[in-house]
């Protein structure tokens, strides 16, 4: 630590050659004491009582940064009174790639909860297990927004990240998923294809998805128009026709999300019909300016997945705990096939 602590001394001075640059003053905190900075990390003393959630919150703005200090000092899980800890100020490993392997981060698949739609419904009691078990055992549930940094190799993501999704915009989430969700604080992303919204049975309202969105801990975004398959034409569907379509089925509904909720601009991931898309449809995703898409291709996601094509697990209600344990690829060994 006293040789690191040399070399992130930040130079007052361009000092002559082979002379150690002059160390700055030490500052201190309301807390502990920082005794030694460069542009990239600090060198921090703990005193009694400081959590690394709490250290994280000061020095990197945000307590959910924690894990950022345990991973720069060994896997640390508490700050010890007078032992100095190294605060990263600049991601220290934004692709996730570590010895032997490579991180991945699994997007899940939910539709509706309950006892009512056979193999796509999962019981309240049954997903509310599987939070518990993923806050339980340090995974770290994180927004689908957040996939974009990691993806353009800027912003690093906790090495058991897993990313939370509903499809189609059953009344099922508001009612049994977002209680759940709501009580451990977890994000996740809800798509919907408008149509369906506020059809009534067993569709959700707009009152009930602008409720979610305002929590902060629901995303609301675009499941198509329709709920067509995008990449099979109708009969008589010329290809100017077709095309006109899929910008019915792209950028009709983030438009109308957007209305309905006050979300301007913020309407910028996709999750296809069936998870399929060819040329065209992707071709016209990114020319009504979305950013991230969703197949339902089982896996995790490395730094180089295709942010219009990332992989995404489907959990059934017939999944017992162990089988959704055995979904969540959170790293992936250098080679191996995804």
């Amino acid at each position: 630590m006293l040789a690191l602590t040399g070399c992130v001394t930040t130079p007052t001075a361009t000092p002559p050659l082979n002379e150690p640059a002059p160390a700055k003053a030490p500052s201190t905190t309301s807390n502990g004491e920082i005794v030694a900075r460069s542009d990239r990390l600090l060198i921090y003393v703990p005193v009694a009582g400081e959590s690394l959630r709490g250290i994280a919150g000061r020095l990197l703005g945000s307590e959910d940064r924690d894990w950022q200090i345990s991973e720069a000092n060994a896997g640390a899980t508490k700050a010890e009174p007078g032992q100095p800890l190294i605060v990263p100020l600049k991601p220290m490993n934004p692709l996730g790639v570590r010895s032997g392997n490579l991180q991945t981060v699994p997007i899940l698949c939910y539709h509706r909860l309950g006892t009512v739609g056979g193999k796509m419904a999962v019981s309240q009691g049954n997903f509310a297990a599987q939070m518990e078990w993923l806050a339980k055992n340090d995974y770290r549930v994180v927004k689908l927004s957040q996939l974009a940094g990691y993806l353009d190799g800027k912003e690093p993501l906790p090495p058991k990240a897993v990313v939370i999704t509903f499809d189609d915009g059953y009344e099922s989430v508001y009612k049994l998923a977002y209680p759940v969700l709501r009580k451990l604080g977890l994000p996740a992303t809800m798509f919907v294809y408008t149509d369906f919204v506020g059809a009534g049975g067993d569709a959700v309202s707009w009152p009930q998805l602008a409720e979610m969105q305002a929590s902060g801990l629901m995303d609301i975004q675009s499941h198509s128009k329709s709920h067509r398959n995008l990449i099979e034409r109708t009969t008589g569907e010329n290809e100017e026709r077709y095309k006109r379509n899929l910008d019915t089925e792209t950028a009709g509904p983030r438009d109308l999300i957007e209305q309905k909720l006050g979300t301007a601009g913020q309407v910028r991931h996709y999750a296809y019909p069936y998870g399929d898309a060819n040329e065209l449809v992707l071709d016209t995703l990114t020319r009504q300016k979305y950013t991230l898409a969703v197949t339902v291709n089982p896996g995790g996601n490395a730094f180089y997945a295709q942010p219009l094509m990332l992989r995404r697990t489907m959990i059934f209600g017939d999944h017992d705990l162990e089988a959704f344990k055995a979904r969540l690829q959170t790293s992936r060994r250098i080679g191996q096939t995804p």
